[in-house]
């Protein structure tokens, strides 16, 4: 078994079992043997750094993950904007056809009233039986 291998495999027992001693001892004949630049090959084999980078990939496609949902629920909330927008909008339009509608019928109203007062204004007496008609002529005559 190489050197390596050797620590690496104590390295791994030494963190399963939290032995900060027998960590420290094994960091430092590596740094020793092998230079503080290969230091990742050694740590790269710890649970806890397994973990740690299995943590940081997870924080990573949560944020993704919350990122896209993000960008859904921005998505969701234009679009319920857009609908209360356009309700808005129908709702507008509705009132104002009511409006105009109620107006042209009172304005209908009022016209029907004046044109009934107009004729009834302008509308003589009902005519009388036929036997006075030459009375009521000749009545009619002598008024204007």
């Amino acid at each position: 078994m190489l050197l390596k291998n050797h620590l690496i495999e104590v390295f791994k027992k030494a963190s399963s079992e939290d032995n900060i001693l027998l960590k420290e001892n094994i960091v430092l004949k590596w740094v020793h043997r092998f230079g503080i630049d290969s230091l990742n090959d050694l740590l790269i084999h710890t649970p806890a750094l397994m973990e740690y980078k299995l943590e940081e990939e997870n924080k990573e496609q949560t944020t993704l993950m919350d990122e896209v949902d993000e960008e859904e629920n921005q998505e969701q909330i234009k679009l319920e904007l857009s609908k209360t927008f356009e309700n808005i909008e129908e709702t507008k339009w509705e009132s104002n056809r009511l409006e105009t509608s109620s107006s042209n019928r009172i304005f209908s109203k009022v016209q029907n009233s004046n044109k009934i007062k107009q004729l009834t204004d302008t509308q003589k007496l009902p005519l009388p039986n036929i036997k006075n008609l030459r009375k009521w002529i000749n009545n009619d005559k002598k008024a204007s």
